[in-house]
């Protein structure tokens, strides 16, 4: 009995290691100007952590900062090795707290598999989705590793797990980030916490018409989920939304090929509602 009393005491001394803590952090969100990165960004700063939202829109970031005291925004493109050095320098030498990071960044581009064409949309997807996490998750891993209370949310996708046919390169991008968070996640033990936080489709201006787009979920509804996620203890190592259930799981539930007909139905049937 004793063993097992210890035992039970050693896994609860772990899942208290593992909650991400929700207020006093000093957090970085890329992809931070628009959707969800910038409703993440402001729950978080509500929330009392520092937050710097980066984006490739001066523009953007300077009306963010001007809107919501104490945001801090910072240019980044995520498309070239030493843009992305020279950021995460600059991030490290204004926030030496700096102990999140939120991999948000990325585009969805629809493409026709069935003629050849330029493959402009899939390289810049490949660069900017999945590149792109790579890149920074690199740049800063061994400073967050001396962080205290460290995490790395990667932002992935329900596509992820089941295609949406009429975006192939996203999904495959975020079908790698998945396992990548897996990996990454194994890698870091005990030094940095790593969250996948994997959407439904959700009401954003990723794709032209989706901010109003029928049966897609409103997005003020979604965050607040996903806040709901983050405060468990311990912290879910993937934040899944009821919403996108049917897509986690629909391999393990032996129902992935009736899944994917049903999801390009119903993507299919809102865009074209839509005109």
């Amino acid at each position: 009995m004793g063993s097992v009393i210890s035992h039970m005491t050693d896994i609860a001394t772990e899942t208290k290691a593992v909650s991400m803590k929700t207020t006093g952090n000093t957090i970085l969100v890329t992809g931070g100007t628009g959707g969800i990165g910038e409703a993440l960004a402001l729950r978080f700063h509500e929330a009392g952590n520092t937050v710097i939202v980066a984006g490739r829109r001066q523009d953007r970031l300077d009306a963010i900062a001007k809107d919501h005291p104490g945001i801090e925004g910072v240019v980044l493109d995520v498309d070239g090795e030493e843009g992305v050095q020279r950021f995460a320098a600059e991030v490290i030498a204004r926030f030496p707290k700096l102990n999140v990071l939120v991999n948000n960044a990325g585009i969805m581009r629809f493409e026709d598999l069935g003629r050849t064409r330029d493959l402009k949309d899939a390289e810049d997807t490949i660069a900017t989705n999945l590149l792109g996490p790579i890149r920074l998750t690199n740049a800063l891993v061994e400073h967050l590793s001396a962080q205290s209370d460290a995490a790395i949310v990667n932002v992935t996708s329900g596509l992820a797990f089941v295609p949406l046919v009429a975006t192939p390169t996203y999904n495959a991008t975020k079908a790698a980030i998945h396992s990548y968070t897996v990996s990454l996640r194994e890698a870091l033990k005990g030094k940095i916490e790593v969250i996948e936080l994997a959407p439904p489709a959700v009401q954003t201006g990723l794709t032209p018409g989706q901010e109003t787009r029928e049966g897609y979920m409103p997005l003020p509804e979604f965050i607040d989920e996903v806040m709901s996620l983050f405060a468990k203890a311990p912290t879910p190592p993937e934040i899944l939304v009821e919403r996108v259930q049917f897509l986690r799981h629909a391999e393990r539930d032996g129902r992935f090929d009736e899944t994917v007909t049903q999801l390009n139905e119903f993507a299919n049937k809102a865009r074209a509602a839509q005109g």
